[in-house]
């Protein structure tokens, strides 16, 4: 049987290419493994709390950068494909799928039924910037509705149709599978979504008001209530593109006095949630990050005669 090519070395200076020209953009990108379309960092369980993970274990999301000098630290290690995180930058991603080879269905493909929804809307086909897929699919690149805060869907709009947008991301173009090249096929601005898709993926949730933060009664110490009110408004108040950030390492935080026994973690986790959905975040990432958080802040805190 014939072996796979393995990845050729000199796919570097055209990788690091895509992930300055995408970070250009303002679109903050992170590692993938080299031919893949999988993320390149390390997990939550082999996280060596050390270096970007000093104050707690940092996903992919929090890690996507437009740093130039760090993107090229990145992209000269080895020939990583490129991932554009989409929610931090401000894109809403709709994928038109190609039927897989075996398919037995005759259903169109996500272009064409793409195509019919845009007509049932009474709208021309989106002209904006597009990339096709290795295989044979296009990702139409769109800028998020101000206010609204939309995630991932899959089917949502039809068949074959996926939507990438906060919690998502995408394989940048000039990244390379063993099916092919993520090529651009139409260079144009990217244009804002269409109004009508939104109404047809979930619900949105809008993004709250920024109002004084409340805290409910709670038991501990004076320092750990004060530490815990001062994070929250920071998660409460924090850029829109930093807040999942912000919570991450305001729990971090915290958590030191939930390990000296000063604070009960369930308030704590009560008190995160709710400033962290009030910032706009969603329920379950809100209750991963601050999971996260103080598991990591337990395993490292000092005790307190040391710290």
């Amino acid at each position: 049987m014939t072996q796979p090519n393995p990845v050729r070395r000199d796919l570097k200076p055209s990788l690091l290419a895509a992930a300055l020209t995408a970070a250009e953009r303002g679109w903050p990108v992170f590692p993938l493994r080299p031919a893949d379309k999988r993320p390149a960092l390390h997990s939550e369980e082999q996280c060596p709390l050390t270096g970007p993970c000093a104050g707690g274990h940092l996903k992919w999301e929090q890690r996507a950068t437009t740093d130039r000098a760090a993107i090229a630290r990145c992209w000269t290690h080895k020939p990583y494909n490129v991932g554009i995180a989409t929610g931090p930058a401000g894109l809403v991603v709709v994928d038109l799928d190609q039927p897989k080879a075996n398919s037995k269905s005759d259903a169109p493909d996500g272009a064409a039924t793409f195509k019919a929804l845009c007509e049932r809307a009474g709208q021309a086909a989106p002209t904006t910037y597009r990339v096709r897929t290795p295989s044979g699919g296009e990702h139409l690149y769109f800028t998020a509705p101000a206010g609204l805060r939309l995630g991932n869907t899959a089917g949502r709009l039809g068949p074959l149709i996926d939507t990438r947008a906060h919690g998502g991301y995408v394989v940048a173009p000039g990244s390379t599978t063993r099916a092919g090249t993520y090529e651009v096929i139409d260079p144009d601005p990217v244009a804002e979504v269409p109004t009508w898709i939104p109404g047809l993926l979930d619900p949105p949730k809008p993004v709250a008001r920024v109002l004084p933060l409340r805290l409910p009664a709670v038991s501990g110490s004076l320092a750990a209530n004060t530490a815990l009110e001062r994070e929250c408004n920071a998660v409460r108040t924090a850029p829109p593109k930093q807040a999942n950030n912000t919570l991450n390492r305001g729990a971090f935080k915290v958590g030191r006095f939930v390990a000296w026994g000063d604070i009960p973690r369930h308030q704590v986790e009560e008190a995160f949630q709710a400033a962290g959905e009030a910032r706009g975040l969603t329920a379950a990432e809100c209750r991963a990050t601050i999971r996260s958080a103080l598991d990591s802040s337990a395993r490292t805190v000092r005790a307190r005669e040391t710290a």
